[in-house]
């Protein structure tokens, strides 16, 4: 292959995102997930960053959500309070997350890793914007490595919330309905989930990867998709817009 995994998770993040959506993003794989969009088939896509930059063009990878360049040719700079409340009114249609841990239901744990939460063995940066983000956002596009210790049955801290327990249970927690978990983007699948059931769905499996390995690097029983399919591969175009216009320094691509 001609490509890695990491610049095939960025391709399959930016084939979600819309011409004319929202996205509330961070840096990273999402942020460059967001650029390749744009330059590519969803050039009015609206970006936010949780600092306050609303809608910029951007030139360069930003190194932080506070970034200089998170403003560039904006239609915003404002703050933290308002991008949250554009969330809170509905008016954002995508946001990216990942988490040390994930669950059937889309539940996403950036707190802590075992012991308790005065005493853990691994404290984490915990939520940041998550909770609220995956809470208000129409469409929550997880990105994560695919591997048993992140793919688990039950989550040692519930940081962010996917479908909670199942059907239903967003909604009578109070989150606005028709919201959650959209997509898993990992280096081995994309997965979605079931409609009824709300449980993780294999979509589809990258070139090269078989089903029984996607199983084998998940700590639960994956729904499988009735029409399984084979992950497209980066196009040429994708990638050479990948390579020479969003991160030309290699700051995320040659991170494998």
């Amino acid at each position: 292959m001609d490509y890695t995994a990491t610049e095939l998770m960025i391709c399959c993040a930016s084939r979600e995102l819309e011409d004319g959506k929202t996205a509330a993003i961070g840096t990273g794989l999402p942020c460059a997930a967001a650029m390749l969009a744009q330059r590519l088939h969803a050039p009015n896509l609206v970006i936010l960053f949780e600092a306050g930059g609303v809608a910029p063009l951007l030139p360069t990878m930003p190194v932080s959500v506070g970034d200089s360049t998170t403003i560039h040719r904006a239609v915003m700079a404002t703050s933290m309070a308002d991008v949250m409340q554009f969330c809170q009114r509905g008016l954002v249609d995508y946001t990216f997350l990942s988490g040390a841990q994930i669950d059937p239901y889309g539940n996403l744990n950036s707190t802590y890793i075992g012991g308790s939460h005065l005493k853990p063995q691994v404290r984490l940066p915990g939520s940041g914007g998550a909770n609220d983000l995956a809470s208000f956002c129409w469409r929550t596009l997880i990105i994560i490595k695919h591997d048993r210790r992140k793919f688990v049955p039950k989550l040692d801290f519930l940081t962010t919330p996917g479908y909670l327990t199942g059907p239903g249970a967003r909604e009578a927690a109070g989150l606005p309905p028709q919201t959650g978990p959209y997509r898993v983007i990992t280096d081995l699948a994309v997965l979605d989930f079931h409609p009824v059931s709300k449980r993780m769905r294999l979509c589809s499996v990258h070139p090269g990867v078989t089903l029984e390995q996607v199983q084998a690097a998940t700590g639960f029983p994956l729904e499988i998709h009735e029409q399984l399919q084979t992950t497209a591969p980066p196009t040429p175009h994708e990638l050479e817009l990948l390579r020479q216009q969003v991160d030309p320094q290699r700051y995320l691509l040659n991170r494998n």
